[in-house]
């Protein structure tokens, strides 16, 4: 259990038999009376975020969390399959569960699951992926002003939008954060 006074962004907490994460805190001690804890937060399983006051007595549940390191095997055909590091039993997930995210699967890549009830809720992949770009209009020459974007697709299908200096055949780093362009990383 946690007290009021753990609270913290970032932390990991249950209300009502689910997991939810802090995405904003803030202490307030009002002139009168006890000091308030303020939490935004959002629920781990759906999405959905509230705002909850908690007073320094109160008491918190922590979440059954477990972490799991994996690598990224195969998609085999309905789910995506995945290994765990250590005892490689396979792991099957859903593309719904995925989302985007099934773009930037790349075989072998380690993967970290947080697990809730055995059943995954939160992935995080390698940071960037690199890709080689096989669709993009070319650049129009002389057109330098600064930040200027253009469509293009990577050789798994996904669009991002990239430099006007990028072409056919480039290979470049994609940020699995936020699903965007980082650097070329060659040239064709």
């Amino acid at each position: 259990m946690y007290s009021a006074s753990d609270l913290r962004k970032g932390l990991k907490i249950e209300i009502d038999g689910a997991p939810w994460i802090i995405t904003e805190f803030e202490f307030c001690k009002p002139g009168k009376g006890t000091a308030l804890y303020r939490c935004r937060m959002k629920n781990m399983i759906t999405g959905i975020g509230m705002e909850k006051t908690y007073r320094p007595t109160d008491k918190i549940d922590k979440p059954d969390l477990d972490e799991l390191d994996t690598f990224y095997s195969y998609f085999d055909g309905h789910n995506y399959v995945f290994s765990n590091a250590e005892t490689y039993e396979e792991l099957h997930v859903s593309a719904d569960f995925l989302g985007r995210n099934t773009y930037f699967l790349m075989e072998n890549d380690p993967c970290h699951f947080v697990m809730y009830n055995n059943e995954p809720i939160e992935i995080t992949l390698p940071t960037f992926i690199v890709k080689t770009i096989t669709e993009t209009e070319p650049g129009a020459r002389g057109d330098t002003a600064t930040n200027v974007l253009k469509p293009a697709k990577v050789d798994n299908g996904y669009e991002i939008q990239v430099p006007l200096f990028i072409n056919i055949g480039d290979v470049v780093k994609i940020d699995t954060r936020t699903g965007e362009y980082a650097e070329r990383v060659s040239k064709a």
